[in-house]
């Protein structure tokens, strides 16, 4: 049960690490990470459930993850593993019995800060005759809670590991660009996409798409690094050409290591025939499958357990288009890190 700006299930706001262990029966994974601002976060019970501590090493926020995490009830309403617009019409309607207003969040789900609950999503999981599990096509409901005067946004930062201060918000819709509206973008593995070339600056990267990023996210690589300003750009958001441009900086200048192509708005590209962006997952998961094994090539599979031909630096991935989601893949260079 969820005890608003309180508790969520044995987990009571306020507690240290080592207490937080304990009601969840030792389930630690070890391992997290620490910001700038001094805050950090900690994975537990396999990572369903992520705890994040202020820099008082005080908890001020619970994920609990879709799958695998447990069920977490406000009132009557389940909020952990539901359908999205379910989820969402359930919750509208305790807020409005209880006075309570109901905004949207980053990700354009609903966020009720009165109680410290911002919902998510997250690609539902299910499982074969013979015991493998299988990726869906549906997206189900995790959520994230909070503690009194904490900010949603800023403790999902924590967990993500970036400032996302710039970074332009979900309004709360999902629509898909027709494919026949989409530009058309050429290809060549661990060298282009369209119009730009692994290794560019942001600088450049900007002027070949011809627009200056929407959003943008960025860190310190450690905590104690702010005041020396050595803040780290990870990523820049450009909302007309539809995709994400990923930097690392191995030499101190930004460069262009990978691009997510928005599988909602972003242009298309194919892979010996086989769209790639905005496609029904399953679909072009079994498209990949039987090319591979029409062309007797290898299959590797992404870190997400999605299938990708082994050779061309491909990460797929899918994005929300309401309880739904369609595909979105990654290029990137040889040595980059997913």
């Amino acid at each position: 049960m969820l005890d608003p700006l309180v508790a969520v299930g044995p987990l009571r706001f306020g507690m240290k690490h080592e207490e937080v262990k304990a009601a969840l029966g030792g389930k630690w994974n070890g391992g997290g990470q620490r910001t700038a601002e001094g805050w950090h976060w900690t994975p537990y019970d396999e990572g369903c459930v992520t705890a994040v501590y202020d820099q008082d090493d005080y908890l001020v926020g619970v994920q609990v993850a879709a799958m695998g995490g447990p069920f977490v009830r406000l009132d009557d309403v389940e909020l952990i593993g539901r359908v999205p617009f379910a989820a969402r019409a359930e919750i509208l309607g305790l807020a409005a019995r209880r006075g309570a207003q109901v905004t949207t969040n980053r990700g354009g789900n609903p966020r009720i800060a009165a109680w410290g609950v911002s919902t998510t999503t997250e690609q539902e999981w299910g499982r074969l005759p013979e015991g493998h599990i299988e990726r869906k096509d549906t997206m189900i409901t995790s959520a994230l809670f909070t503690a009194p005067k904490v900010a949603d946004d800023a403790a999902a930062s924590v967990i993500a590991g970036y400032d996302v201060g710039d970074l332009a918000a979900n309004p709360g819709a999902w629509p898909v660009t027709p494919d026949d509206e989409r530009p058309r973008w050429d290809w060549t593995p661990l060298e282009q996409i369209g119009p730009l070339w692994f290794g560019m600056s942001p600088h450049q990267v900007a002027a070949a798409l011809g627009e200056a990023p929407a959003g943008r996210t960025g860190a310190f690589p450690f905590w104690y690094w702010r005041e020396s300003g050595q803040w780290s750009l990870h990523t820049d958001h450009f909302e007309h050409a539809g995709i994400t441009a990923q930097y690392r900086s191995p030499a101190g200048v930004p460069q262009l290591g990978a691009v997510t192509v928005h599988g909602r708005t972003g242009p298309q590209l194919h892979y010996d025939g086989i769209p790639l962006v905005g496609i029904t997952p399953s679909i072009l998961e079994a498209a990949i499958i039987q090319h591979v094994e029409d062309h007797d090539l290898g299959l590797r599979y992404s870190p997400n357990g999605a299938a990708a031909p082994d050779g061309p630096n491909l990460y797929l991935d899918a994005t929300r288009t309401g309880d739904t989601s369609v595909s979105e893949p990654t290029f990137f260079t040889e040595d980059w890190y997913l």
